[in-house]
């Protein structure tokens, strides 16, 4: 990847609209609550890009939208998954498939972290339905996304993951 190409912002929504994971890279965790508003302002944009009864063979969404210092991007999983990147924005070009890649590497690590069999999602025992509104934010089951995440975010050559 490019040195120019900055990751501040990872997001992964459930197909319920709600946060799972928000992972900023700032220094000092500077203005991450703005990456918050970003990722939930960038689901209006999702929507209205993807129809509800549409059937779209392709997941990567590209440029969401751009504002101030942050160019956001979308990708939405065919289980209905939405993975949002917010990058800083430079002179440089960013090429799709570039970020195409990004979040095809994010994709793999979410549902690694998904299908591992040891993941103890807050559902009842007798629950055979649609777990997703029981994968919350923050919680320490996600330890292993959140490391994959960074990992990813390093190889993208962000300096400040940790």
């Amino acid at each position: 990847m490019p040195p120019s190409l900055r990751l501040n912002a990872v997001a992964f929504i459930s197909p319920q609209n709600q946060p799972i994971l928000i992972r900023t890279y700032l220094k000092n965790g500077e203005n991450a609550i703005k990456y918050h508003y970003i990722a939930h302002t960038s689901l209006d944009v999702i929507e209205e890009r993807v129809a509800p009864a549409a059937k779209a063979t392709e997941c990567y969404l590209g440029l969401l939208y751009s504002m101030e210092d942050v160019a956001v991007y979308g990708y939405m999983t065919p289980l209905r998954v939405k993975i949002v990147l917010a990058f800083a924005l430079s002179d440089s070009v960013v090429k799709d498939a570039e970020v195409n890649l990004i979040f095809k590497a994010l994709h793999s690590a979410y549902y690694q972290a998904v299908a591992n069999p040891f993941l103890k999602l807050d559902t009842p025992a007798d629950a055979t339905s649609d777990h997703s509104p029981h994968l919350l934010v923050g919680k320490n089951k996600w330890t292993t996304l959140r490391r994959r995440v960074d990992e990813i975010s390093k190889l993208v050559g962000n300096p400040n993951s940790s």
